[in-house]
């Protein structure tokens, strides 16, 4: 048995092995549910921010530091600003900051 793992990594460092398809049954299944928590998403050209269950502030920081907007988003709304192309950080309530990708 670990003969044959260790023939399997090594096609597959290598190349010679592609990926095997998995069934739809052993994928995790996507479920929908209610932002409770505030979340902030990249998309194209812009950054979409979602409040949650209260009110939030995001502060969009470019990759260099600099402060570059404040956005407030009201309870269970959300909001949409356009962005540059680019990396950034963005930081909720002082709780959380992320990394965010605008396309």
């Amino acid at each position: 048995m670990k003969r044959l793992l260790y023939i399997l990594t090594c096609l597959l460092a290598i190349g010679a092995v592609q990926a095997l398809p998995v069934p739809d049954s052993f994928l995790p299944q996507r479920v929908e549910t209610a932002t409770t928590g505030p979340a902030a998403q990249g998309a194209e050209g812009r950054i979409v921010f979602i409040a949650g269950n209260s009110d939030a502030v995001f502060n969009v920081y470019s990759i260099t530091g600099q402060l570059i907007k404040v956005v407030r988003v009201g309870a269970d709304q959300r909001a949409s600003v356009d962005f540059p192309k680019g990396f950034y950080i963005v930081k909720c309530n002082s709780q959380w900051s992320r990394k965010v990708v605008v396309r």
